[in-house]
Parts: structure tokens; C-alpha cells; sequence
């Protein structure tokens, strides 16, 4: 016996892809936290929700132009 256990080398392989795992999904769990502190989901400028909006159609040619000026001027 190696050491390994019953299963030999695939006890070892499959015992460092376990704690790759953990220490994947406590890094991930750290940073979702660290996120849901800071206010969720990054902020988007208002010419990038302008785009969003005229992308979906939610917005026309003219009105999207207007706003967009509107915003670079000010």
C-alpha cells in the first residue's frame, strides 16, 4: 500500500481536485460577500444605460441623440 488508501494514485488526484474546490468556492463566497457590502453590482455610467436603452429599442433615433448630447455637454 501506498498510502493512498484503497483507490492508490485516484485517491490522491481525486483528494487535490477536492480542495481545489473548497478553496474555489471560498474565494468565490469571499468575494460575493464583498460584493453584496459594497452595493451589489457594479455601477454603470449614464452613457452606457443611454446605450443599453437605445439597444433594446426603448428609445428612439432622435431621443437617444438628444440625451447623448445632452449628457456630453454637461
Amino acid at each position: 500500500m501506498m498510502g493512498f488508501g484503497y483507490f492508490g494514485w485516484f485517491g490522491a488526484i481525486f483528494m487535490l481536485l477536492f480542495w481545489i474546490l473548497i478553496i474555489v468556492g471560498v474565494v468565490w463566497f469571499i468575494k460575493w460577500i464583498i460584493e453584496q457590502s459594497s452595493g451589489g453590482t457594479s455601477k454603470k455610467s449614464a452613457l452606457e444605460i443611454l446605450d443599453e436603452k437605445y439597444a433594446r429599442g426603448e428609445i428612439d433615433d432622435e431621443e437617444y441623440e438628444r440625451r447623448k448630447r445632452k449628457l456630453l455637454e454637461g
